[in-house]
């Protein structure tokens, strides 16, 4: 059986772990990242890497990184909460490892994770799209992980929606992640509840009074047990995330999108407006087949799992 590590590096946390050829994980180990440390961070992914190798005889590493990944699979261009810039990923880690290493996008390497094993497996073309703090992706296409000309493809979260719309922390104005992401949700819900606006009474209370303190679990469980204005809340987040979606799917033309990130744990209330709204905008509805809306189904182990079959492959 050949094994391979894969290894998710996050602006705060490194999680590395051994995955078979099925896609299940054999052990995981944990290292704290230090951000602003280079080298410091290539040395914890190799510890990690090392103290797996004690255990386990393994045959190549994957890197999920959290940045832009050049097409040669090798250099950090650039990772936004990472202190990599141009940074020779890969060429260290194999001087370190001494194993083969295959470096991917974060979201690329969840998005192969999905396809191979998880809500894809049974597709050949997959988008892949990541609710959290912001909004990531990850396209396959005709059973290939799709990264573009310079390998920097499906940062999908900036897609212009609104013209001069809310400023972005990529620097552009109106960004797709602005509208669809759980911190959309959340601004929305403190700007109300600031306001002293009654609509927001509930979620409030939950916060003790203190609209700042009002987080993103705040509203999925006052939604959840029915308060009205929190179902707004999703249903607005929801039908963003929907129309971006039927707008990806005019070019993509995938058979399934998969829907993860922290905001997908709201289930229906997320994914029932998302899927009303894509069937009101989809380009030629009712005249074409309409592609299915998931549930992502590996969670925070996708781009781990993706990654080591990457390096696999």
């Amino acid at each position: 059986m050949s094994l391979s590590i894969g290894a998710d590096i996050g602006g705060t946390k490194i999680a590395a772990g051994v995955v078979d050829e099925q896609g299940h994980i054999l052990e995981k180990v944990r290292r704290d990242t230090p951000a602003e440390d280079v080298s410091a961070t290539e040395s914890a992914v190799a510890d990690a890497i090392a103290e797996l190798r004690t255990r386990h005889e393994v045959a190549a590493v994957g890197i999920g990184a959290a940045g832009f990944v050049d097409a040669d699979r090798s250099t950090v261009l650039f990772a936004p909460n990472l202190a990599w810039r141009d940074e020779p990923l890969r060429a260290r880690l194999v001087q370190l490892v001494g194993l083969d290493v295959v470096v991917e996008n974060d979201a690329n390497a969840a998005a192969w994770g999905e396809f191979c094993f998880g809500a894809g497996h049974d597709s050949d073309d997959l988008l892949l799209v990541t609710v959290g703090t912001g909004v990531g992706g990850g396209v396959v296409l005709d059973g290939a992980l799709y990264r573009g000309g310079f390998g920097v493809a499906a940062e999908i979260g900036h897609l212009r929606v609104v013209p001069g719309g809310r400023l972005c922390g990529c620097g552009n104005r109106g960004c797709w992640e602005q509208y669809a992401s759980g911190s959309a949700l959340v601004r929305e819900a403190r700007e109300v509840a600031g306001s002293g606006s009654p609509l927001a009474g509930d979620l409030l209370a939950r916060a003790g009074g203190d609209a700042a303190s009002i987080d993103g679990l705040m509203v999925t469980t006052a939604a959840r047990e029915g308060d009205g204005f929190a179902v707004e809340l999703f249903d607005a987040v929801g039908r963003w995330l929907g129309e971006g979606i039927a707008s990806l799917a005019a070019v993509l033309d995938p058979t399934v999108v998969a829907i993860g990130g922290g905001v997908s744990e709201a289930g229906e209330l997320l994914l029932g407006p998302a899927r009303a709204a894509f069937r009101a905008q989809l380009t030629g509805r009712r005249h074409r087949p309409e592609l299915e809306i998931r549930t992502a189904t590996l969670g925070n182990e996708a781009g781990l799992i993706g990654a080591a079959d990457l390096a696999r492959r």
